[in-house]
């Protein structure tokens, strides 16, 4: 990248409005979001969002693509990993603990404990009360005690969705004790550092929460809202949510996690948020 392209992309990203749109579309990356979608999220007025994102486009920073109808804005990742790169390189002398002596620390961090005990997962939805927990209970039942799952809201509701109690009864979790729980109970003191950080609905992944401590790695594996379903479908809509989730963490939990790179385990957990799941199944 050329200096003047690099003061163009810093540019474009140093407007608050450019910069939430672009952090709602780094939080859902690698995937792309509906304009609707990002508008609703922000609050933004759809023709202010047009200029927002003509000027992050026109810097290269975001990409844009149709599916059928349908039009999505997605993060340029080799864009902004040039970009990062002239960062490190040009400002920090090619030594980023210069820069960021907590990413750094925490990269090594991840590195030291790659084959040692448990790895803590975090999953994240909106009210806590359906997916979040059924990803907690089956990673803790079926993971063989590689990892520590855990769940959060971002706006935890006051209990468990019932019907979402059932599915989990039904296959064999125990409930009792089980509550909704907020993503600022992990940002205490002496709370669990987590490795991985999963947020399972779009609503979630589209709100800016500050950071965890320790850099987890994190990934958005979106599973259709079953509350939202009405009538005679919606006790088939949460059963189909659990299975969905399930098929993602069978692959999760097949990764060797004990000898992958950061970066190979970061691509396979894109690729699993990006797959396909029947949502089917006993």
């Amino acid at each position: 990248m050329d200096n003047e392209i690099d003061a163009e992309a810093l540019t474009a990203l140093g407007h608050p409005g450019r910069l939430a749109v672009f952090r709602l579309l780094a939080r859902r990356a690698p995937h792309g979001v509906r304009p609707s979608e990002i508008a609703e999220a922000l609050d933004l007025k759809p023709n202010t969002l047009s200029v927002y994102v003509t000027t992050l486009t026109r810097a290269g920073i975001l990409t844009t693509w149709r599916e059928g109808r349908s039009v999505y804005y997605g993060i340029d990742l080799k864009r902004v990993g040039a970009l990062v790169d002239f960062l490190v390189n040009d400002c920090c002398r090619g030594r980023p603990e210069l820069c960021e002596p907590l990413a750094a620390r925490s990269l090594q961090r991840l590195a030291a404990h790659r084959d040692v005990g448990a790895r803590n997962v975090l999953f994240v939805c909106s009210g806590n009360s359906a997916r979040s927990q059924f990803a907690e209970a089956i990673l803790n039942s079926d993971g063989n005690g590689r990892f520590r799952a855990y769940s959060a809201g971002t706006k935890p509701n006051r209990r468990l969705n019932p019907e979402a109690v059932s599915v989990l009864t039904a296959h064999g979790h125990d409930t009792v004790g089980l509550k909704p729980k907020a993503v600022a109970n992990f940002q205490l003191p002496g709370a669990p550092v987590m490795d991985y950080v999963i947020t399972v609905c779009d609503q979630a992944a589209n709100e800016d929460c500050p950071p965890l401590p320790g850099l987890p790695l994190t990934a958005h594996w979106g599973i259709a809202r079953p509350s939202a379903t009405l009538g005679n479908d919606r006790a088939a809509a949460f059963a189909a949510a659990y299975v969905a989730i399930a098929e993602r963490l069978e692959r999760f939990m097949a990764l060797p996690v004990e000898t992958l790179d950061a970066l190979s385990l970061q691509n396979e957990l894109d690729a699993i948020g990006a797959a396909r799941v029947s949502g089917k199944g006993a």
